[in-house]
């Protein structure tokens, strides 16, 4: 009876040992199961070290795994699912521009995705014509689509307050490179830019604006004609800034072939034609006093400071130098002008420039 009841203890044992050692192997199978699906690695960039992706305002979870899907960055779809389920990402979707490294895991995406924790896109414009041209630069690195910000920086609505219209609202805008989140919308981003604006017309510059008997839209708009006369050489553009003032000031016109180039929207022009100083146009600077209604270009900020910081001399003429250096020939009257003209004529006739 004792050896029974002995051997039945044994097996008792065996059989508990064996109950919980099959617990400890299950409860390591699925701790190694569940450390698998949070931090083993389940990004797939093809040796990239990392890669951007795009979650549009409005999209829910199926939106998102789609956008993971079709860059082929989720190795394992379902693992990244149960997660964000787990994490309650799935409820908390926030749009933007996301850097995705590769050695990320998905507890590193969700916390990632759920803290809309984007990476800012860089911004820069400069060398735009107008303010449809800002429009699609911006919407070229921002969410909204051109149209968008077009319709809003253009709108009553915005412009009244500012003392604006569709004309001279270019001026607004200070070519430089700014930092944004790519899901800024249009409104986000034009009140951002009024605050560029007030923040670039300092008290240094609102008393140089103001000894030169301008006010900053008019600084801009003159920025806009010194820019395109002189594109290469920009020592000179005080000196070109100094001529246009004295015009200005003489109430002379300021007879600007830039301005006439921007009305025939053809900037592949080289030589303007007498033909072209009789367009019809609010700015053809050949028939039209003072400034023209708006800028023909969005002025750099050299070019700004140019007018600001304007050279002080008696020139009312310029032409540009036969040499084709890129400078100009300036004169105090018009028979010393019509000298330097017609040197320039002969040089461009023997370079057979015609238009």
């Amino acid at each position: 009876m004792k050896k029974k009841k002995s051997h039945r203890l044994k097996s008792l044992k065996k059989i508990i040992l064996s109950f919980f050692f099959i617990l400890f192997l299950s409860g390591l199978f699925l701790t190694y199961e569940l450390y698998s699906r949070v931090f083993q690695s389940n990004v797939s960039l093809d040796n990239k070290k990392s890669d951007v992706i795009y979650i549009p305002t409005g999209s829910d979870f199926l939106d998102v795994m789609d956008i993971l899907n079709s860059n082929g960055i989720l190795i394992n779809s379902n693992s990244f699912k149960w997660v964000a389920e787990q994490k309650n990402y799935i409820n908390n979707i926030k749009a933007g521009r996301y850097r995705i490294n590769s050695d990320f895991n998905n507890n590193d995406l969700v916390n990632k995705l759920r803290s809309g924790a984007q990476d800012p896109v860089i911004l820069t414009f400069n060398n735009l014509r107008s303010k449809e041209e800002l429009a699609g630069r911006v919407a070229s690195f921002l969410e909204p689509d051109s149209i968008d910000i077009l319709n809003y920086i253009t709108s009553s609505s915005f412009l009244k307050p500012l003392q604006l219209n569709n004309e001279n609202i270019a001026c607004l805008f200070i070519p430089n490179s700014y930092e944004f989140y790519w899901n800024t919308d249009a409104e986000q981003f034009a009140k951002r830019m009024i605050r560029e604006y007030r923040k670039f017309w300092n008290q240094q510059r609102k008393m140089k604006a103001e000894k030169i008997g301008l006010n900053f839209y008019e600084v801009s708009i003159l920025a806009s004609i010194v820019e395109k006369e002189q594109n290469i050489k920009f020592d000179e553009r005080p000196m070109i800034a100094g001529l246009y003032l004295n015009r200005l000031k003489k109430r002379m016109r300021l007879e600007s072939d830039p301005t006439l180039i921007f009305i025939l929207n053809d900037y592949t022009i080289k030589r303007v034609l007498d033909k072209d100083k009789k367009l019809k146009s609010p700015y053809n600077t050949y028939l039209n006093k003072g400034l023209p209604p708006g800028p023909i270009c969005i002025p750099s900020i050299n070019a700004i400071d140019a007018v600001l910081t304007a050279s002080k001399h008696n020139y009312i003429f310029m032409c540009a130098k036969e040499d084709f250096s890129g400078y100009h020939n300036f004169a105090k009257n018009y028979s010393q002008h019509r000298i330097n003209a017609r040197k320039y004529q002969r040089a461009l006739n023997k370079r057979k420039i015609l238009r």
